[in-house]
Parts: structure tokens; C-alpha cells; sequence
């Protein structure tokens, strides 16, 4: 059975920086992609980064490149998002999902599973 369960949300000042988590199962489910995605209330769901299979190849939104990075453990089964100068328009729910076929899409439609997310708030 597929399993996506995120960890690490809290609350952080601004320009703080916070580690997030999710660790997968994906029993016979192969994942060539991970991602994580966020949503803030009232707002649609919006992409922040994703990363293929090997971890070789990442892609970011522009809202948060060279402030947050993506990364998956060699030997486990995990997927990382370091945020660093966390910016109070980060705050959301943050969600890691998995899709797959190969390519680094950010349309959130093509995700196949979802993890039910954790939340980041970030105070002024």
C-alpha cells in the first residue's frame, strides 16, 4: 500500500528556517517522482519543488528557489525539503506526493498519491 506521511511543520519567525519530512511506502508503486506541493487557505494548491528518482534532477517554483531545497535519501525512504528564510507568505500546508511516470511536472494533477500534509506558519 502506498504511504506518504510529512513530518517538521511548526511554527517559525520570519527568516527562520524549518526541515521537512516525509517518509514513503510505496509497496509495488514505483514513484519516478517526488514532489512537494502547498496550499494556504483560500489559495489553490500551488507547486514548490520536485525531485526524480535518483535524485539527480530538481526543479523549484520561483517563489522559493535558492531559499528552499529538495532532496531524498540514498538509502531510505524519505523525502526532504529544507526552507530557509522563511518568509510569512510560506505559510501553508505542505504536502509530498508521488507520481508515476518520469518527468518533473509541476502540475499537481498528475500526482497519483498524496500524504495529508503538515503545517508551516511562519510569524512576522
Amino acid at each position: 500500500q502506498v504511504q506518504l506521511v510529512e513530518s517538521g511543520g511548526g511554527l517559525v519567525q520570519a527568516g527562520g528556517s524549518l526541515k521537512l519530512s516525509c517518509r514513503y511506502s510505496t509497496g509495488t508503486f514505483v514513484g519516478y517522482t517526488l514532489g512537494w506541493f502547498r496550499q494556504a487557505p483560500g489559495k489553490e494548491r500551488e507547486f514548490v519543488a520536485n525531485i526524480n528518482w535518483n535524485g539527480e534532477r530538481t526543479n523549484y517554483a520561483e517563489a522559493v528557489k535558492g531559499r528552499f531545497t529538495i532532496s531524498r535519501g540514498k538509502f531510505d525512504s524519505t523525502l526532504y525539503l529544507w526552507m530557509n528564510n522563511l518568509k510569512p507568505e510560506d505559510t501553508a500546508a505542505y504536502y509530498c506526493a508521488t507520481k508515476s511516470l518520469p518527468g518533473l511536472t509541476s502540475d499537481w494533477t498528475l500526482y497519483n498519491y498524496w500524504g495529508q500534509g503538515t503545517q508551516v506558519t511562519v510569524s512576522s
